[in-house]
């Protein structure tokens, strides 16, 4: 009698190196028109990153195609943060001479760009309500190969991307977008747009000043529903604070921005509230600087 492959035998075709090109994410770019921009195009003054953007599967991991109730939900991807981040773009490029957008190809359930390798929640066996199979009991060679081939060359073009434009001479703000569920364990959230920091709160908290100041209209708050105490700015961490550059991860409650529509009207009202928060961190960043 054949014996069925476990969950850590499916990761052998990763770990054999067959890895596709576009498993690194991909890269959107806009002039400072805000028009559709080449890569090679001067640096950009914003980078926003997603990555959680697609609830996408691939092989060795096929299984969770099988599996829709779990695609569909939350635990997959986040919804409506690509279509807003890409919303976002153009609209910030017009205020920061250029913006490049960053995103994930494959489901979080696969491997959690914003977590670091040595976390359980990298490749979680259970979120929530859901539990995903296709992790439990992952070896570490099979945690491995999932660290190669999404991980790894996913962190690596964003690190390409910064370093491109620290050599060009642009100190990007780094955004990353996600969005999060309006319940969580049966418990209903308030909060609409969530702005969360780590060692560098500057523009997370001029963010929260804006959106007040510009009376956004949504209820914001700072570190919720979640916090740096969660591990969830862990591309901030990995991206922004070894080069001292200004960043802030931005949750938007999913039901926000649920369709096209509801994405792009709501860029419209973040865009000003954004761009008066890194214009403001950057000019009191250049005034310390002139001070010193």
């Amino acid at each position: 009698m054949m014996t069925q492959p476990t969950p850590a035998d499916m990761d052998s075709g990763a770990r054999a190196g067959q890895v596709p090109d576009d498993w690194a994410g991909t890269v959107e770019s806009w002039e400072a028109d805000g028009s559709a921009a080449p890569q090679h195009d001067p640096a950009p003054g914003v980078l926003l990153i997603c990555e959680h953007a697609s609830n996408r599967t691939a092989a060795p991991w096929q299984a969770l195609a099988q599996t829709p109730e779990l695609l569909d939900a939350h635990v997959a991807s986040d919804p409506g943060a690509l279509g807003l981040a890409r919303a976002l773009g153009p609209l910030l490029a017009r205020s920061f001479g250029g913006a490049e957008l960053v995103h994930a190809p494959l489901s979080r359930l696969i491997y959690d760009l914003n977590r670091s390798p040595d976390r359980p929640d990298a490749c979680p066996a259970q979120s929530e309500i859901h539990t995903i199979g296709l992790n439990a009991g992952l070896d570490p060679a099979a945690r491995l190969a999932r660290t190669e081939a999404l991980y790894l060359p996913f962190h690596n073009l964003v690190r390409g991307r910064i370093a491109r434009a620290l050599a060009l001479g642009s100190r990007p703000a780094i955004v990353t977008i996600h969005s999060f569920t309006p319940v969580w364990h049966g418990q209903p959230r308030a909060v609409e747009f969530g702005v969360i920091h780590d060692a560098l709160p500057r523009l997370a908290e001029q963010i929260v000043a804006e959106a007040g100041a510009q009376r956004l209209g949504l209820r914001t708050e700072l570190n919720a529903p979640y916090s740096a105490a969660d591990h969830v700015t862990h591309t901030l961490r990995l991206h922004a604070l070894p080069y001292g550059l200004e960043n802030a991860m931005l949750e938007l409650r999913n039901d926000l921005i649920a369709t096209p529509d509801a994405q792009a009207a709501m860029a419209g009202r973040l865009a000003p509230v954004l761009a008066g928060a890194i214009a403001g961190v950057t000019a009191a960043a250049g005034d310390t600087c002139r001070a010193s």
